[in-house]
Parts: structure tokens; sequence; C-alpha cells
């Protein structure tokens, strides 16, 4: 039995709004010492450490906008799915350059895929969004691939 209605293809293709941050030097600082960075280009804040984009580009959730295990709700577009358990299913990062002090990035999150398998207890969907990070350029400073899954 297929769980994907046309209204949930419908949405593949479709993008969030473009979120803009400016990246300041306390920025780096600060997620190089949360996330136990080594090297010293990231601790004086020179250059970003990988996995500096995480959430970078999402909403601050208020209390309200939490979910009972502490993560954000979901704000993705398109119609709700029928399957409400929520994992990750992998992230792929691909940078083009450092992201450095003084960068004014725009993202923009885009669904890719979506379509569903059958696993071994049930059905399953992956959810397959890019995250496009360019600088004030245009230029493409990373992408990142994100694979959700419902079951």
């Amino acid at each position: 039995m297929a769980l994907l209605t046309d209204e949930h293809r419908a949405a593949i293709g479709t993008s969030q709004p473009p979120v803009t941050v400016e990246i300041t030097r306390r920025d780096i600082r600060k997620y190089a010492t949360a996330t136990e960075q080594q090297l010293r280009r990231y601790l004086d804040g020179d250059e970003a450490p990988p996995m500096f984009v995480f959430n970078l580009f999402s909403d601050i959730p208020t209390m309200d906008d939490l979910r009972p295990d502490g993560l954000a709700r979901s704000t993705a577009g398109g119609p709700p799915l029928p399957l409400a358990r929520r994992m990750a299913g992998g992230t792929e990062i691909t940078t083009y350059r450092p992201i450095v002090a003084g960068d004014v990035l725009t993202g923009t999150r885009t669904l890719v895929d979506l379509y569903e398998k059958e696993g071994r207890t049930g059905p399953l969907i992956f959810l397959v969004n890019e995250l496009r990070v360019v600088d004030a350029d245009g230029e493409l400073v990373l992408t990142e691939r994100q694979t959700g899954i419902a079951r």
C-alpha cells in the first residue's frame, strides 16, 4: 500500500525561504569551544570547524516549539507524513571553501526527494533535503544533503 500521495510528491522541489546570517569570529570561537575543537584556526576564530553550519540557518525554537525529547519540531514544508517517528538517515557535506569571520551567507533548504521503501519492520519514508549555502557574491560555499527517515 502506497503511503505517499500526489500531494506529497508535489512537495519535491519546493524550498523554504532563504535565510541570511553574518558570521562573526565570536560565533566561530564559541562553536569551536563547545565542540572541543583542537586546531588553533578554529579556536582562534579564523575558520569555522566542520559541522558549524548545523542548524545555522534554522530558526531558534521557543520552548513551545520543542518536542518532549528536546529537539525542535520539524518546520519542513509539504504535507504531514503518515508515519510519525523520525530518524536521521545521514548527512553529506561538500565544502567549496572555508567559512570565515565576516562572511555573509545565505542558505536555502530544498526538498529534493521523497520516496518510500518496505523495511524489515514495516514501511519507511525517506526525505532528502539539500541546503545550498552561498556567499554575498552568490558563490557556492557548501552543500549539505540530509536524509531523514520516517517510520
